[in-house]
């Protein structure tokens, strides 16, 4: 029988972000942070102290008689603490380390809280509904990288975000130490507000569950939002280092829950993390996949085997598309997007497009004519959304795989002066989106992808130019190009020289469908008043002026194979470029 911590791995790798962590005191326990009933018997001590009586042996019998009812964390603070500034230093104590404990590794994360912190950084866990109120959690993510977005109060659960959009939501269904109206009491247990009701019905019903350190004995409405929840889309594990009680087990067979046995939840955790990871580096493309798909590319370019090259090339985009579906990147992001998911999501997209682009780049510098129809193929596979509006305020980072093919067969094109593929490239390849269909170079531009204020994050460059997103495809696309433009000058006068054609050619097509010129600017742009006298457009000038209708963009189709053409849209990119003021 496979270990159900293997089985976990897989299916947590596989099902990226569909787990959430049900996590409870045990978690916290190697930690020495104290449950919430045991600060409350502390805090009866206290009390007792005060008025010098002794509360033992059962401090709780003490205050039920003294005081006739159950001890309250809340009265109890506000007879020990009567101002917040006093409550607070009196519940840090509890929960935060001093010095010494802090040597001694006490009440601070653990090796489960880190591992913990490492899934979520890496994208696999976004939920933990937790009903610990220490925040050994959010500290072991703050080091990872990652703010959460933590919900304690009914006001903050009706106020965040839609958990989709939270790199990570972590609720504290007991309330933070330092909040007064923490849940101790079975009365206080025993129910939850209609807000954090609706909110865990979601998460039982949408997510799969990963429990660790609940007993189940005490928290009844945990349990009952549990038991409501009768759809069980995904596995729920439970992870327990000791045989579960008659509540726990009643939920294993309720929601037919894979049980795992483990030492601690240090152990589990770190092993988890450890497979998942593994698991990770084992899917990613072999550093040798790129250079055999180069190799295969270039046999059948050879043998003229235009089938075998149709499938291997066909089959890899379609591969990447399927990825782009299962990590759910074909739709728009919210326009408030944090910078931790825009550099998540980025390299993702450039992961799972590495070795594509190696077929993509081949092909277009070595493709002859008759192997212009696949690399459009290929980037119509990628790029075409049914359904999807166009919205520039809001990053789209399932077409930027296509940008990046579109710009490396692009530069491989121009790098092999094939004028053919680049036409292919920038409008045989036809864009669906909602319901209409347009020539990819209309569709696929940087600012289309993604605004240059989302985009920033990718780049250190940003704060003194205005192109950030086509700076860093000028960076991600220099080492695939290496083979063919090994010279870093003449890899950005190409990289020009593309940027700058799209743009005529995005102006020649906006004006003929919208009865305008309008073109996005790229980094041709700003890099003119860097070298005006050397600049791309001075020499498309002089190659229109010297070759006319025969320059080779026109001779494949491009501006209707008309020099004037082609000289009336320069003119209007050319005096575009001049009025804008880019910043030094």
């Amino acid at each position: 029988m496979i270990d159900p911590i293997l089985s976990l791995s897989f299916t947590i790798h596989s099902d990226r972000g569909i787990y959430a962590l049900l996590l409870g005191s045990g978690v916290s326990r190697a930690a020495e942070i104290p449950t919430g009933w045991e600060v409350v018997v502390d805090l009866v001590r206290k009390l007792a102290h005060l008025q010098h009586e002794d509360p033992e042996p059962d401090p709780v019998a003490w205050y039920e008689e003294k005081y006739g009812g159950t001890p309250d964390y809340s009265d109890l603070l506000d007879q020990l603490a009567k101002t917040p500034a006093e409550r607070n230093q009196l519940l840090r104590a509890y929960f935060e380390p001093s010095e010494d404990e802090r040597e001694r590794g006490v009440k601070v994360p653990t090796e489960a809280h880190r591992a913990i912190a490492r899934l979520v950084a890496d994208g696999f866990v976004r939920v933990i509904v937790t009903t610990n109120f220490d925040r050994l959690l959010e500290k072991a993510l703050e080091t990872a990288g990652v703010t959460p977005t933590v919900m304690s109060t009914p006001a903050a659960v009706e106020g965040t975000l839609p958990l989709q959009h939270n790199r990570c939501s972590i609720i504290k269904l007991h309330g933070d130490y330092l909040d007064t109206s923490i849940k101790n009491t079975p009365e206080e247990l025993a129910d939850y507000d209609e807000t954090t009701n609706r909110l865990l019905d979601r998460i039982f019903d949408e997510y799969g569950l990963i429990i660790c350190g609940w007993s189940a004995d005490y928290d009844t409405a945990l349990r009952a939002a549990l038991e409501r929840c009768k759809s069980h889309r995904f596995t729920t594990y439970w992870a327990s280092r000791d045989d579960l009680g008659e509540a726990a087990q009643k939920l294993v067979n309720l929601r037919r829950a894979q049980v795992i046995p483990i030492s601690d939840a240090e152990t589990f955790f770190t092993d988890l993390a450890e497979k998942v990871s593994a698991l990770e580096e084992y899917s990613r493309p072999h550093p040798l996949s790129s250079k055999l798909a180069i190799a295969t590319v270039k046999k059948h370019l050879t043998d003229q085997n235009r089938i075998r090259l149709y499938d291997l090339v066909m089959g890899e985009a379609g591969k990447v598309r399927e990825r782009l579906v299962q990590e759910n990147l074909l739709t728009r992001e919210a326009p408030w997007i944090g910078p931790e998911q825009v550099v998540e999501k980025t390299r993702l997209c450039e992961s799972l497009s590495e070795v594509l682009l190696s077929m993509i780049v081949t092909g277009c510098y070595w493709g002859e004519s008759q192997h212009e129809y696949l690399w459009a193929r290929s980037l119509e596979m990628l790029a075409t959304i049914p359904g999807e509006e166009h919205h520039i305020s809001r990053p789209h980072f399932g077409l930027y795989p296509a940008l990046l093919l579109l710009y490396a067969g692009g530069l491989a094109a121009v790098a092999a002066e094939r004028y053919g593929t680049l036409s292919a490239l920038l409008t045989t390849a036809k864009i669906r989106q909602a319901y209409d269909e347009k020539p990819s170079v209309l569709v696929l531009y940087p600012g289309a992808i993604m605004s240059s204020s989302v985009a920033k994050h990718l780049t250190d460059m940003w704060l003194n130019y205005h192109t950030p997103t086509a700076n860093h495809l000028n960076a991600v696309l220099r080492e695939p190009l290496n083979e063919f433009l090994p010279q870093n000058t003449r890899y950005d006068r190409c990289f020009d020289r593309l940027e700058y054609i799209m743009a005529l050619v995005h102006a020649d097509l906006h004006e003929k469908q919208k009865g305008r010129f309008w073109a996005p600017i790229g980094r041709f742009g700003w890099r003119e008043r860097e070298d005006y006298e050397n600049h791309i457009s001075k020499g498309i000038e002089a190659e229109i002026s010297t070759m006319g209708n025969d320059w080779p963009p026109l001779k494949v189709g491009l501006f209707n194979a008309s020099a004037d053409r082609a000289r009336s849209v320069k003119s209007y990119l050319d005096q575009r470029v001049a009025e804008l003021e880019w910043p030094y």
